[in-house]
């Protein structure tokens, strides 16, 4: 068995010899072993194929340069004793007659080797034969009528992300990514070996070519298509540009998503994956049930009511909002989530049921949402967190085009439509900067009750900055200014506006609307709400309580799905 990593690999010469291609697609933990071995900053994805080859003693390897990561991967492998076999296929950037020339030689060259190898002399009969059972085998897939036609592009991606988008009912109908091969090779002429090189080389090209002019335009041209999902690995550039002119020259919703090749980045993908479906679903869906639920003949549930709850299972509260046919509160509950989510969504909805003196069973309809909404076993259905705020801010304020939700895991900046639709969302990465568990430890690290650090903040008086986004080094900058005997308020003030700082950078990315909503527990820090309206050069509406505006937009939905079903 030999490894390998990139679509232009002459994978039907290496099966010639009697050798199973392996196309490597690593999904590790953590990157201990390659950090030994290359800079910490290199490609994740290079990084994650050295775990794999040395947890899974892959000791054959073929490698393509396509850039600067690659051959430091070649690099390391070449000088690695435990690997019997590495070999690096020199691929030109163009796809001329001269480069198709160059590229037939250097496949010429990593025959001679694979003989060397096998012991085995190469067989054009056995690569004609081969080639011919690869072109007669088509992957079928079950297309529902209704799925959405996604075309899903950018760099080399794990087949998990693929099958985690198409568990939402969704095509890929294109998947141009740098390791998917779209060949169906056609021969016109004796030189066997020749026409397959010139068409490995020819097929749709990757970022590394020179030649992309042409890249997207069958994307573009193609007006059946729903929304555009791209992928990009952390620290490699050559896509950022590649997005950056695909969404200058496209009208469909693009979602960007970035990931490192580990396995710690799954629940935030799957956060934006659904919430991008969704956008793009309750844009297709047309107004006539939203305005049958708007008028008051609704069909109601038994003894002439309906009563619908939405959880919102965060990582630090648990709240839930249950509300009537009129869309009335009944009431309202913020719970500790606590170290099991299903406990801290008991809890929260056994409060919420007491205050508004029903049972469990007077509930016609449930929607949890927040990054535990799959632990909820009584919902009905589970709704992404960006949906439902957008949802209840719309409700609150019809004028809101920008919610600014800060929470204690994650933040998110959301755009929306007149319709409370929403456009275009951003969140921040794996890391608990600018989240509400920053200010958690922060409040610890100053003896301060979080509760009171927005007020304290107020009193400022020197400029305060902290460097650090990282909360474990900006502790440090912390304990520094402490040491220094510097006011408290100012720290304090210096901690808000570098959370104002980050989020202001989400806002960036999908552009500044006004007006502007926050919610989310850290809406309630007054100290940071007044750095962001100081950075946004605008006021900012604050919910009565914007801890449930997610939890109030859940309910809300789960009235227009028994109005929809009508």
């Amino acid at each position: 068995m030999i490894g390998y990593i990139c679509k232009y690999t002459p994978v039907e010469i290496i099966q010639a010899f009697d050798i199973k291609p392996n196309k490597l697609e690593p999904a590790v933990l953590n990157f201990d072993n390659a950090d030994t071995l290359m800079h910490s900053t290199m490609c994740s994805y290079t990084k994650a194929v050295i775990e794999q080859c040395i947890n899974e003693k892959i000791d054959k390897i073929v490698l393509v340069n396509c850039c600067d990561s690659i051959r430091r991967l070649y690099d390391i492998l070449k000088n690695d004793k435990t690997i019997q076999y590495v070999y690096l296929i020199d691929l030109p950037r163009k796809s001329n007659t001269c480069s198709q020339k160059l590229f037939y030689n250097e496949i010429v060259k990593f025959i001679k080797s694979l003989e060397t190898l096998t012991n085995k002399n190469f067989n054009i009969e056995k690569l004609k034969e081969i080639i011919n059972k690869n072109n007669l085998y088509t992957e079928s897939q079950n297309i529902k009528n209704d799925s959405l036609d996604i075309a899903f592009i950018g760099a080399r991606c794990k087949q998990d992300l693929i099958n985690l988008i198409q568990k939402y009912n969704v095509n890929i109908k294109y998947n141009t990514t740098c390791t998917q091969n779209h060949i169906n090779y056609t021969f016109n002429n004796n030189n066997i070996l020749e026409e397959y090189c010139k068409q490995l080389l020819t097929q749709y090209p990757c970022m590394r070519m020179i030649e992309t002019q042409n890249r997207h335009d069958m994307i573009l041209q193609d007006k059946q298509l729903d929304g555009i999902i791209y992928h990009t690995i952390k620290f490699c550039d050559y896509y950022g540009y590649d997005f950056a002119d695909i969404k200058s020259k496209c009208e469909l919703p693009i979602l960007k998503i970035e990931t490192d090749y580990t396995l710690n980045s799954e629940g935030q993908l799957k956060t934006r994956i659904e919430a991008f479906i969704e956008s793009i679903k309750n844009k297709k869906t047309t107004n006539s049930s939203l305005n049958k639920f708007k008028s008051t003949n609704i069909n109601l549930q038994k003894n002439n009511r309906c009563i619908t709850a939405g959880i919102d299972v965060g990582s630090t509260s648990a709240n839930v909002v249950i509300i009537n046919q009129n869309k009335e509160t009944l009431s309202s509950s913020i719970v500790k989530t606590g170290a099991k989510s299903i406990e801290g969504a008991n809890k929260a909805l056994d409060e919420a049921l007491t205050k508004a003196n029903i049972i469990i069973n007077d509930l016609d309809y449930i929607v949890s949402t927040g990054y535990g909404r799959i632990s909820v076993p009584f919902a009905n259905e589970e709704i992404t967190e960006i949906t439902c705020h957008g949802r209840g801010a719309h409700y609150i304020n019809p004028d809101v085009r920008t919610i600014i939700d800060i929470g204690g895991q994650d933040s998110k900046s959301i755009k929306l439509d007149d319709k409370g639709n929403v456009k275009e969302f951003a969140m921040n990465d794996k890391c608990a900067a600018g989240t509400g568990r920053f200010l958690d430890m922060m409040a610890k690290t100053l003896e301060i009750d979080l509760s009171q650090m927005g007020k304290v903040s107020l009193k400022w008086k020197n400029d305060i900055v902290i460097s650090s986004m990282c909360t474990v080094f900006a502790e440090s900058e912390v304990v520094s200014l402490i040491a220094k005997n510097t006011e408290k308020s100012d720290i304090i003030h210096g901690l808000c506006n570098s959370i104002a700082s980050k989020t202001i950078t989400l806002v960036n990315r999908i552009g500044k609307e006004q007006q502007y909503m926050m919610t989310g527990g850290v809406a309630k820090n007054i100290g940071v709400v007044k750095c962001l309206e100081n950075k946004l050069k605008s006021s900012i509406i604050i919910p009565q309580e914007p801890q449930i505006v997610g939890a109030l937009g859940a309910a809300l939905i789960a009235l227009d799905k028994i109005s929809s079903s009508k």
